[in-house]
């Protein structure tokens, strides 16, 4: 199956400061609070500030998000989706992704989490989720998605499917997340679901 490719988005601006103590990033953070054009990630004394240009980003994020939704209706697999806020671990790390899923049951800690990745920062994104113990961290770069899982050791590794979704091939996502129009490819990836 050839997938199709949808243009990455590459009108992001990204600030990277270093040094910064966890007083400073939280005053800066607050400074921001009411800009919901910036995002923030600090890990371990550095800051990211990444401000994303056009919609593009926002397409992609949404279209996952109701891909995903629309695989868990289908299957019948209960989820709450948790949106996009603040996972942090006080004085350490602090990320908002893109959107966060609790499978199942509802949580504190989501089990996946998704990133949009436009311009990748020095800081390692897996690293922002794992002192929450995120069980699944998603990211979508350049059409491709790469998925990490939590082990036993507290590590993320990568893995080709979803433990949450084995039964999702992420070249299927990605074949939808590509199509045009949004709406034609959230009807025609759930017949194809339907169909397997």
């Amino acid at each position: 199956m050839s997938i199709p490719l949808l243009d990455q988005p590459t009108e992001e601006k990204l600030v990277t400061l270093k040094d910064v103590s966890w007083e400073q990033f939280k005053g800066i953070e607050s400074q921001l609070q009411d800009n919901r054009n910036v995002r923030l990630f600090y890990l371990s004394g550095i800051l990211e500030i990444i401000s994303p240009i056009g919609d593009k980003h926002e397409k992609v994020k949404s279209t996952v998000g109701l891909l995903l939704e629309a695989y868990m209706k289908q299957l019948g697999i209960r989820f709450y989706k948790r949106g996009g806020f603040t996972l942090e671990e006080p004085g350490y790390a602090s990320a908002t992704p893109d959107e966060s899923y609790s499978i199942g049951t509802e949580r504190e800690v989501p089990d996946i989490v998704i990133e949009i990745i436009v311009t990748s920062g020095s800081i390692n994104r897996k690293e922002l989720y794992k002192p929450k113990k995120v069980p699944e961290v998603w990211f979508w770069k350049s059409n491709s998605i790469q998925i990490f899982r939590l082990n036993e050791q507290g590590e993320y590794e990568e893995v080709n499917r979803s433990g949450f979704f084995p039964n999702l091939d992420p070249a299927l996502l990605l074949r939808y997340i590509a199509m045009p129009d949004q709406y034609d490819a959230i009807v025609e990836f759930e017949q194809a679901i339907q169909n397997q």
